[in-house]
């Protein structure tokens, strides 16, 4: 049976300390399973990683969810963990709409102003999918910064997993968690941080 959220913020909670935490991750034996999320914050964390003795060959790569666009395209969250990592031996899983997805030793999660996670926005079209899967999204309405549809995990596959850390920076998010973990449930974090589901680290720096 499924636990009770355990939430727990991490001290220290900047990149450096993300970047040791991935750095744990990796130290472990076997095969691993991690999945990233987009945006500038894992570039930042693995330019603090590059240099030290790791072993990614053991290690498989997924996103939590990913813009339609082409690799190359500036927008492309798997083009740009994949240019900073495919030397390296990682193996990479591409989100496909629909795909089974195994569950993850780690998931890391970035947040939205609005309290989205992944392209699980507080308005969107969505094509509801058993399982831990990938489905479909479109926010609503289209951020105008990154206006594409998007490939995400589901939130049973996020779920899946051994601990989540949830990777945030500033006041306004900052706020905005504390109003979730004292009860308000109107935001997509919510799902994550109260209820049922595996523990959760929050690496919160300004």
């Amino acid at each position: 049976m499924t636990e009770q959220v355990q939430v727990r913020w991490a001290q220290p909670g900047d990149a450096a300390a993300v970047a040791d935490r991935i750095a744990t991750e990796l130290a472990k034996p076997g095969q691993k399973r991690i999945a990233f999320t987009g945006g500038s914050t894992p570039i930042k964390v693995l330019a603090l990683l590059q240099g030290r003795p790791l072993d990614w060959s053991q290690v498989t790569i997924a996103l939590t969810d990913d813009r339609r666009v082409p690799d190359d395209h500036p927008a492309s969250n798997f083009g740009k963990i994949h240019a900073a990592l495919g030397d390296t031996g990682a193996r990479f899983e591409r989100l496909e709409e629909g795909m089974a997805v195994a569950p993850f030793d780690l998931v890391w999660l970035g947040m939205g102003e609005d309290g989205h996670v992944a392209s699980l926005f507080p308005h969107m079209n969505a094509l509801v999918r058993p399982g831990p899967t990938v489905i479909a999204t479109t926010p609503i309405p289209l951020p105008p910064e990154a206006p594409f549809d998007r490939l995400s995990l589901n939130k049973k596959a996020l779920k899946a997993c051994g601990e989540i850390i949830l990777v945030v920076t500033g006041a306004s998010k900052k706020a905005l968690l504390d109003r979730v973990l004292a009860g308000d449930d109107r935001y997509p974090v919510s799902d994550f941080l109260r209820g049922y589901g595996p523990p959760v680290t929050i690496y919160w720096s300004e």
